[in-house]
Parts: structure tokens; C-alpha cells; sequence
């Protein structure tokens, strides 16, 4: 099986940054520990504060897809629900 990369983009809304923030590092931990995960790696916009990027691999994309079912996940998008502007998810394979 190939290796899949995930790219995901959030941003907050302004009023929401820390909330958004503080919810997305409580995936870390947990995320990091699930059979799969290679990496799972939370970045925040230097210019813009509101934009978060998650970069993560996985040995499969099934594991993914599990990881996607799971509590912690769930508890998250229904945390931020309405604080999130926007979201978008690229699942990518690397190529060299």
C-alpha cells in the first residue's frame, strides 16, 4: 500500500483563533498515538493567525480513514462548529 499525505487548511474566524487553536492541539497527542499515524504535525500562519495547517502521513489511507471515525475527531468538529470559516482537506501521495 502507498503512503498518504493529508494537507488540511482551517481558518478560524477572528473572534475564534485560541478557541480553534487550543481544539486543534488537543488532537495531537491522541492523533500521534493511532496505528497508522507517521506523523501529524500542526502549523499557524505567521501573518495570518486565523490559518492553521495540519500535515499528516499515514502508512495507509484504511488507517486514515479510521482515524477520520474516531471519538476525539468528532469531539472537535462538534466543539468548533461555527468557529471554523473555512476547511479544506487535499489527500496527496508523494511523488520524489
Amino acid at each position: 500500500m502507498t503512503q498518504l499525505t493529508i494537507v488540511a487548511k482551517i481558518t478560524a474566524h477572528p473572534e475564534q483563533i485560541d478557541f480553534v487553536k487550543a481544539e486543534l492541539v488537543k488532537l495531537i497527542e491522541v492523533t500521534r498515538a493511532e496505528a497508522g499515524c507517521i506523523n501529524y504535525d500542526l502549523h499557524q500562519d505567521i501573518n495570518n493567525p486565523a490559518h492553521f495547517m495540519l500535515y499528516e502521513n499515514w502508512q495507509t489511507r484504511e488507517l486514515w480513514q479510521a482515524h477520520m471515525a474516531n471519538q476525539a475527531l468528532q469531539d472537535y468538529v462538534n466543539a468548533t462548529q461555527g468557529a471554523v470559516a473555512e476547511f479544506t482537506l487535499s489527500e496527496m501521495h508523494h511523488i520524489t
